[in-house]
């Protein structure tokens, strides 16, 4: 794994987002993309250790593309120079939840879990059910010393508890919430050791996993919508 190969590459791309550069140096996104989904082959083997639901995944069914759809989007912009990835029992779909990993030079890398997606309302409907059932249980998982030290629950929300809901209910503040996720920052100079970086990035993602297994039994019998 050549993660200063990985961060090279896209910094390249950040300073030439252009399409003749991308398909000038298309050798170098192959080299660079390998790379990375060989980072993602070592994380599933390292979270396979505390996570044996991710050990079936192929790396390359994990991957986002770089491509941008600029139909709807003010920067036009053809790439995000960015590489990421999901991991989880199910592969890169939002639900089930699982550890999430972006690379972007510029300390704009990070890593995440949990729900991002806040336009299944199925999803946000079972999740606060679930917290309004299993309150203390949240509670414990999101105030474990461990779990503080890192990281704090983030996630889009409405100002108010929506209706249906108790206002004075323990969680209420969750509860406003439609997606619930997790963010640990890295810089750059963190990612230059890529053994270093698994280590650290799987026992972040072991810290996380408590809570991503809430969310999942939350989400037990879920359907992405068809399109």
């Amino acid at each position: 794994m050549n993660t200063q190969l990985i961060m090279d590459y896209l910094s390249a791309l950040s300073s030439n987002n252009n399409r003749e550069w991308y398909h000038a140096n298309k050798e170098d996104y192959k080299n660079a993309n390998a790379e990375f989904e060989s980072l993602v082959q070592s994380l599933i083997l390292e979270i396979g250790k505390f996570d044996e639901s991710v050990l079936h995944n192929n790396p390359k069914d994990l991957t986002f593309k770089i491509v941008r759809d600029t139909r709807f989007s003010h920067d036009k912009s053809p790439y995000n120079p960015a590489f990421r990835a999901h991991i989880s029992s199910k592969g890169k779909l939002p639900v089930p939840v699982g550890y999430y990993i972006m690379i972007k030079p510029g300390d704009q890398s990070f890593l995440g879990g949990g729900l991002f997606a806040d336009m299944f309302k199925d999803a946000t409907k079972m999740i606060r059910d679930y917290i309004v059932d299993n309150g203390k249980e949240w509670e414990t998982i999101i105030h474990e010393p461990e779990f503080e030290k890192y990281f704090t629950v983030k996630g889009t929300a409405l100002k108010n508890v929506p209706a249906g809901y108790e206002k004075e209910h323990p969680q209420a503040e969750y509860l406003k919430f439609k997606s619930w996720y997790l963010e640990y920052p890295l810089k750059d100079e963190e990612m230059k050791d890529a053994d270093e970086f698994c280590a650290r990035a799987a026992e972040l993602f072991r810290i996380m996993k408590p809570f991503n297994d809430y969310l999942n039994k939350a989400l037990e019998g879920f359907r992405m919508p068809t399109r």
